[in-house]
């Protein structure tokens, strides 16, 4: 171990995911001033290919500077506020935390409940917001990183509208490796991160509004609890609104570099061969651990974050430390009820090949016996 030149691992837990030494050579490009109108250009390209790729047109699609919980927090401050009633679908770790970041915006929550690894039916839902009619908002977790669990989305923004209520989606883990369609499904704002599917290092959180969230935006009475985040001035800088751009915060420069690099090798790709290649390499991880009888714990499974049971008698945490030890291989423990139960392979982007599904099955192989 060397904490000036740290080692490379094959990371294959829940994130970050393995980083394409394009982006990583991107990172290393001059840096700019934020206002600089070469960098303006840069980041005005990310955007759009943001859009692409959350399948959007909304213009206020941009990475918010910070890791995908301050894409959250965003959301949340933007969205809600004080004395605001809203849902929030709670299935495991990120939906206990989107509950968190609302209630301390000053909303009373109605959460609704699965256990952990299931989702949730539009019933559910429907139900929820006939029991909470003045429900301003619903919040639901599109990939649960903590379960693996996979949440069917379409239909659910006609529940929400009928309502009146905005869909907000958390999609941290499946942006770039999962179908997600903005428009075609009626989301209202959504935000995920750079380190999951799109294989860029954690620091950016790519959101996007629809037009009903800024008419929200645009009729509160009160300013965002947080200043950093307040969408009122950042879509200023973002966009241009209102008549040129005005200065907020100083931008990650050389982290847009990265993310827009990471972006153009998604769209290289093609974001229908990338989520058909994330299906792919599931089901060829999902029949080799089947064949040594390790189960999935989520009926609805996630492509990008498998989320196996622990087999009996396996020591979860020697088991993990002889993969990093001896493999060079991460992969996750399990979260909050799961801990100990659990282990969590993330096969996300960069990560998601042939090469990696065959090296972490023979890994389990010998390891376990």
């Amino acid at each position: 171990m060397n904490t000036q030149f740290p080692v490379e691992r094959i990371l294959l837990g829940p994130g970050p995911s393995p980083v394409s030494s394009r982006v990583l050579r991107a990172l290393a490009a001059p840096t700019l001033g934020h206002l600089d109108p070469q960098y303006l250009a840069i980041l005005d390209e990310t955007c759009e290919m943001l859009r692409q790729i959350f399948q959007t047109k909304n213009p206020l699609t941009f990475p918010v500077s910070g890791t995908g919980m301050a894409g959250m927090e965003c959301v949340a401050v933007n969205l809600i506020e004080p004395g605001d009633e809203v849902i929030v679908c709670v299935n495991g770790v990120f939906g206990g935390r989107m509950k968190d970041v609302m209630e301390r915006c000053g909303a009373t929550v109605h959460a609704i409940e699965v256990p952990w690894g299931d989702v949730f039916s539009h019933e559910q839902i429907a139900a929820a917001l006939e029991q909470h009619p003045k429900s301003k908002l619903v919040g639901i977790v599109h990939a649960e990183t903590s379960t693996g669990a996979h949440q069917p989305l379409e239909g659910l923004a006609k529940l929400a509208h009928a309502r009146d209520a905005l869909l907000m989606v958390d999609a941290v883990t499946s942006l770039g490796g999962h179908e997600l369609r903005v428009d075609d499904w009626e989301i209202d704002a959504i935000y995920s991160g750079t380190q999951k599917c799109l294989s860029c290092p954690p620091g950016l959180a790519p959101v996007s509004f629809g037009g009903r969230a800024l008419a929200k935006m645009d009729a509160r009475k009160t300013k965002p609890q947080s200043w950093y985040l307040d969408v009122s001035m950042l879509r200023k800088y973002y966009t241009g609104a209102g008549g040129g751009r005005v200065y907020h915060h100083t931008a990650p420069i050389n982290m847009t570099y990265a993310l827009r690099e990471a972006l153009a090798i998604v769209l290289e790709e093609g974001l229908d061969n990338r989520i058909a290649r994330h299906a792919k390499m599931h089901q060829r991880l999902r029949a080799g651990l089947e064949a040594m009888d390790l189960s999935y714990i989520p009926k609805h499974s996630l492509h990008t974050l498998n989320c196996i049971n622990i087999p009996a008698g396996a020591d979860d945490a020697a088991v993990r430390k002889r993969l990093l030890d001896e493999y060079g291989i991460e992969i996750g423990a399990g979260l909050g009820v799961m801990a100990g139960k659990a282990w969590r392979i993330g096969l996300m982007g960069h990560g998601s090949t042939v090469r990696n599904v065959a090296l972490v099955l023979a890994a389990l192989r010998e390891i376990l016996g």
